[in-house]
């Protein structure tokens, strides 16, 4: 026990990059082509612009600097999602060493994670969702930070404006963390009875609000077509009454079966499951304020719109689920069962893989199956036949066409659906079942 506990950011490094290499590897080495949301993406990156159709502009931004590095090399969106759920977990542990003063607990509260199929089986595929998880972390660190201050660093108020920005602009569901961060706040300056505001909280909004300012005007010039997007995609247009019932029940039901493998893995650390709440404890007060209070809010959008809430949108809300659970059941965490669970934990870190890895290579008909590199050469030989300008755009869905963007050498921008009145403006152009490629 003694050597564990000295060498516990040693084990914790090699978690890291033992979850990295490993979700790097698998996907590279069993899928055939990229998923839909990282071409998607890759399609919009050719672009850039503040926002797109469907989202802001987070998660076509970080793929698409790493084209500019790499190209079109699969691995590398598939190690730019483990950067993303590794910085996420090295801000949980920080957070965790800071709470729980504790190195053994720390770890134990970042391992639980892998028991959530959130940050392993669903990480290859980078998206709003993965895209958020560095940036929720983070802006939990810097708040905890802020709100366990006597005094306020003005630089720990830019960093948590920042970083709610960027998260923010990887995907609005993010403004259910913000939310819960001023609840927090205003409750501790109002029901705590503070004598004098320190104008220094306000740095964090300002930050935040001139960050946004570039997306805003994009959202007004497009007629707020990612909300629109966002609104059709929770059904809140076809909702009847009994929609206010049934989709909140479904979301819980779905998020006790998501933890299920979490509170067993808890099981084999804690003798019982019993706890009190001491809310005059700051501490705990934190953690159910950022870990509650953001599943609650969803959970009244969905009473109150009638809206379905996917699971996937809870990608993060889950990231300090350890912290909380192994701080509430601290005192009856007994480190003598600490083989039983590391074996727990080994069992399901490599489950995962092992499953991905199962169900890619007997699954045939997935997206990722898919001959986009194939197709592609198709498309380029059938062009160089009858054109001598490389091609330069392509029209057609995010899926076909974007794959070809992707494959393609010359990296044609994608410019939308097929539309007639663009390729008639085009000075060459060849269109194959429902993609055109052509020159402008």
């Amino acid at each position: 026990m003694d050597v564990f506990k000295r060498n516990i950011n040693n084990i914790f490094f090699i978690f890291i990059l033992s979850h990295l290499i490993i979700w790097t590897l698998v996907p590279t080495l069993t899928n055939y082509n990229l998923p839909l949301d990282v071409i998607e993406a890759l399609a919009w990156g050719r672009n850039l612009d503040w926002g797109f159709n469907k989202h802001p502009p987070g998660s076509a931004f970080f793929p698409e600097m790493i084209y500019q590095i790499f190209g079109a090399q699969d691995w590398a969106y598939y190690l730019l999602s483990q950067i993303f759920v590794c910085i996420a977990f090295i801000y949980v542990f920080k957070l965790a060493n800071e709470i729980l003063n504790n190195s053994i607990l720390s770890l134990v509260s970042v391992l639980l994670l892998e028991s959530i199929f959130f940050y392993n089986f669903t990480t290859p595929e980078f998206n709003v969702n993965v895209c958020q998880l560095p940036f929720w972390s983070i802006t939990i660190y810097y708040s905890w930070k802020i709100f366990n201050q006597s005094e306020i660093n003005v630089k720990d108020c830019i960093l948590l404006g920042f970083f709610g920005a960027a998260g923010f602009l990887s995907k609005y569901l993010f403004v259910y963390l913000l939310l819960t961060i001023i609840l927090l706040f205003l409750y501790f300056i109002f029901y705590k009875k503070i004598k004098r505001f320190d104008f220094k909280y306000l740095i964090s909004i300002e930050v935040f609000l001139v960050l946004l300012v570039p997306h805003l005007i994009w959202l007004n010039n497009n007629e707020y077509i990612t909300v629109i997007y966002g609104l059709k995609r929770s059904g809140l247009e076809q909702s009847d009454i009994l929609d206010h019932i049934k989709f909140p029940m479904i979301f819980l039901l779905k998020q006790i079966c998501i933890l299920i493998p979490f509170f067993v893995l808890l099981r084999l650390l804690v003798k019982k499951f019993k706890f009190r709440f001491n809310f005059k404890d700051k501490k705990l007060l934190f953690l159910i304020f950022v870990n509650i209070i953001p599943i609650i809010l969803i959970l009244f959008t969905s009473i109150i719109t009638g809206s379905k809430i996917r699971t996937m949108w809870m990608t993060p809300f889950y990231l300090s689920f350890g912290i909380l659970f192994v701080y509430i059941f601290k005192s009856q965490i007994d480190l003598k069962k600490l083989k039983p669970f590391l074996n727990g934990f080994i069992f399901l870190f490599f489950l995962s893989p092992v499953l991905y890895t199962y169900i890619s290579v007997k699954q045939t008909d997935k997206r990722t199956d898919y001959p986009g590199k194939d197709i592609a050469m198709k498309v380029q030989y059938a062009w160089d036949q009858q054109f001598d300008n490389p091609i330069t755009v392509v029209l057609g869905n995010e899926w076909n066409a974007g794959n070809l963007s992707y494959h393609l050498k010359s990296r044609p921008s994608w410019i939308g659906p097929v539309d007639q009145n663009i390729i008639n403006n085009l000075k060459e152009h060849m269109c194959i079942d429902d993609v055109c490629v052509g020159t402008r």
